[in-house]
């Protein structure tokens, strides 16, 4: 019996520690850029768009369909970002095999 109520202690713990890290992550912000910076795109931890920039010499209607290709790679470089970072800081709370995000 003295075993497993160690290892609820040990669960109890582990689960602490992955709330507090969650907790940190959500309120994490990080910039994806594409177009060498001329569009840039800010997510928050729960992988929310929080921004958009985009340089005014893109607003013309000639450029919208390069427009719409740097605010999917902006989108797309801040979401990679946000994943590896989420590995790197929950990596060591998760069981072996398990990945972020779920």
């Amino acid at each position: 019996m003295n075993n497993f109520n160690q290892l609820m202690k040990q669960a109890q713990e582990m689960q602490a520690k992955f709330l507090e890290a969650q907790s940190k992550l959500n309120e994490m912000e990080v910039a994806g850029t594409s177009g060498g910076g001329m569009v840039t795109v800010i997510l928050n931890g729960k992988i929310e768009m929080k921004k958009l920039s985009i340089d005014h010499t893109l607003l013309s209607p000639s450029e919208s369909e390069i427009l719409s290709d740097l605010i999917i790679a902006a989108f797309n470089d801040a979401r990679a970002k946000i994943t590896n970072e989420m590995s790197t800081r929950m990596g060591g709370l998760l069981p072996p095999g398990m990945q972020m995000p779920f």
